[in-house]
């Protein structure tokens, strides 16, 4: 589990009457410890009958947006697929647009850490049979690459300077 997801989550009623009052959540508890974790900050509200709250501020969610009022089962979920796939989780989250099939994508389609499109396309294109040396030279394998990105075949995720994580569209 990643040990660095966490989520502040403020008191709204406080909030709103001008009061910072809220608790700092690790995503790695159990669900149980979490509603509890909010449910005694409520309780200790400076404005009594608090019962709404909002996430105010996260950590450890590499480049994913959390929102204000995203539901923190899902949250908790989003941080256990970033400590499975910490490299490239956030970016591919953000890429794939929801957790189902960034999952999908991670477990699926993943090809490997390339230093480039051209590098992995070299190395498919080799693996499917011998290239001639009279041809070689004429190869254009960034051009290759930059269609088969195009064409929706290969998804590549720079997260580096010349490391690109390159996934199969399936």
């Amino acid at each position: 589990m990643n040990d660095y997801s966490r989520i502040y989550v403020a008191d709204l009623a406080a909030y709103n009457n001008g009061d910072l009052h809220g608790v700092w959540i690790d995503l790695s508890d159990d669900m149980d410890c979490i509603q509890e974790d909010i449910r005694v900050m409520l309780e200790e509200s400076p404005v009594v009958g608090a019962e709404e709250y909002a996430i105010h501020d996260y950590e450890g969610f590499c480049g994913y947006f959390v929102g204000e009022f995203d539901a923190i089962e899902e949250l908790r979920e989003v941080a256990v697929f970033l400590s499975e796939f910490t490299e490239f989780g956030g970016v591919l989250l953000s890429f794939a647009g929801n957790l189902g099939e960034a999952r999908r994508i991670a477990e699926e389609g993943y090809c490997g850490l390339y230093d480039c499109l051209a590098h992995y396309v070299q190395e498919l294109t080799e693996e499917c049979g011998d290239v001639p040396s009279h041809l070689a030279p004429y190869i254009d394998y960034q051009l290759m690459g930059r269609d088969m990105e195009l064409n929706g075949d290969l998804i590549a995720l720079e997260i580096g300077f010349e490391k690109v994580h390159i996934f199969r569209n399936i």
